[in-house]
């Protein structure tokens, strides 16, 4: 493994949050969704035992270590970590070595790769947006949203831990957030808040999306505990938040709509407690991993040079 390639990020564990049933869970519908049937390309390669390589080609941030290695401890398969999650990495590295059965290796090659990729991807873009509020001297939370891929989610949660930002709501349970569609089919925010409550009870927060300061207003009166601004302009933002703020000191101040990388910043304000971005788990850059076999003579991190010490 080469030296000087990974810039030390201290980054709290988050993995003792994975239920390992659920993981499991996981796993194995993916397994079984990639291959259904037969193993056609294990038939050509035969189960000797073989070494391979995990290479991360492209700067970011390691996520996804504990679905990784669950794919393939389910193929009986061992993996080596030579990083740990949370690192800042940079190419080209051999982060894992990940050693069994050689079809076994390859069942779980593109599985892994998608979920590394991909959570790695994630946790690259949250730090960078904490970092930025870091820089910027603002003590909110950025947050993720909802916008998540179905039968991804957890990954795509777990990886905005690691890159340090606010998962916001899990699911649909996590707390009750109230939208256009919820006032509007139940006449009012009022009424909306308060049948919430009905059935939320003390232990379960009450969101309301709000696109003036008016049904702000109303949504803090009815006893909200947070006030989404949705969709304003950081001009007309920043007011607003403040006269709930002052108005209403214990109601957490949320903004969110259209934010993206570059205006964020304009969105950090003394009022403001929380910014939600979709972006974080939408149309997020992936970070570049590849898993290669390990043959004797062969540099894996340049497939140029293939007659090592010859």
């Amino acid at each position: 493994m080469s030296e000087s390639i990974v810039l030390k990020n201290t980054v709290q564990d988050f993995s003792s949050l994975l239920h390992p049933v659920a993981i499991q869970e996981l796993v194995e519908r993916w397994l079984q969704e990639d291959t259904p049937s037969f193993d056609y390309g294990g038939f050509v390669v035969g189960s000797k035992q073989e070494s391979a390589v995990l290479l991360c080609k492209s700067r970011g941030v390691l996520c996804g270590v504990p679905f990784f290695s669950a794919i393939f401890t389910k193929l009986g398969c061992t993996v080596e970590w030579y990083f740990s999650e949370g690192e800042l990495l940079q190419p080209v590295c051999t982060v894992a070595t990940v050693t069994g059965p050689v079809k076994n290796i390859l069942l779980g090659e593109r599985i892994g790769l998608n979920c590394i990729t991909r959570a790695s991807g994630i946790a690259s873009i949250a730090r960078e947006m904490s970092d930025m509020a870091k820089e910027a001297g603002w003590h909110g939370k950025v947050a993720g949203t909802r916008k998540t891929t179905p039968g991804f989610r957890m990954v795509e949660k777990y990886a905005l831990l690691v890159g340090g930002v606010s998962t916001h709501r899990y699911d649909l349970s996590s707390m009750i957030m109230l939208k256009d569609n919820h006032i509007w089919s139940a006449g009012s925010i009022a009424k909306a808040v308060d049948a919430a409550r009905s059935v939320g009870g003390f232990s379960i927060k009450i969101e309301v999306e709000c696109r003036s300061i008016e049904e702000a207003t109303e949504a803090a009166t009815a006893a909200a505990d947070v006030v989404m601004l949705d969709n304003f302009h950081p001009k007309t933002l920043h007011p607003a938040a403040k006269v709930v703020k002052e108005r209403f000191p214990n109601v957490t101040v949320e903004v969110s709509g259209g934010i993206t990388k570059d205006t964020l910043q304009s969105y950090f304000g003394e009022y403001v407690d929380v910014v939600s971005l979709g972006k974080l788990t939408q149309g997020y850059p992936t970070v570049d991993f590849s898993l290669k076999i390990c043959k004797e003579g062969h540099d894996p991190t340049n497939p140029l040079v293939t007659n090592i010490g010859k």
